[in-house]
């Protein structure tokens, strides 16, 4: 029974002796306040993620390790910017979710915004509705 009670007793110290190691990161913390988490990053970030970070690209120079090795804060889908021809909203969804592992594998994990240019709705969806511009609406039962 000694012996259990001693593997047990290593076990913990050695659990405790791990999690004592691993940093805590306000930043990521959401009990924080919006000040101290922002301040905490800036902190941690170097001057070229920071570059990186207030540099927005378009999708189709958005390729594999891009995003990781320049730390990209943002991609944009011009006018005619699609995954594919006819893309499916699963299409879009792949497309963008593995622009956001990338962003997120690098050592802030810090995640892309991501924008797409539609004025009149996402038509660059295979299918999608297609609005009349915001203009025209405002104006549609005005005098």
């Amino acid at each position: 029974m000694g012996s259990v009670h001693k593997a047990t007793f290593v076990l913990l110290m050695f659990c405790l002796a791990v999690l004592g190691r691993a940093e805590y990161l306000k930043y990521k913390d959401p009990k924080q306040s919006i000040g101290v988490r922002i301040k905490d990053l800036l902190g941690r970030m170097t001057l070229a993620e920071k570059i990186g970070q207030m540099t927005q690209i378009e999708r189709e120079n958005a390729t594999t390790g891009v995003l990781s090795k320049y730390f990209i804060g943002s991609v944009l889908s011009g006018g005619g910017s699609v995954p594919s021809s006819k893309a499916s909203v699963a299409a879009w969804q792949s497309m963008v979710n593995e622009m956001q592992k990338d962003a997120m594998s690098t050592r802030l994990g810090i995640p892309i915004i991501y924008g797409i240019d539609a004025v009149h709705g996402h038509n660059n969806v295979y299918k999608a509705t297609v609005f009349p511009h915001n203009v025209g609406l405002g104006v549609f039962q005005g005098p």
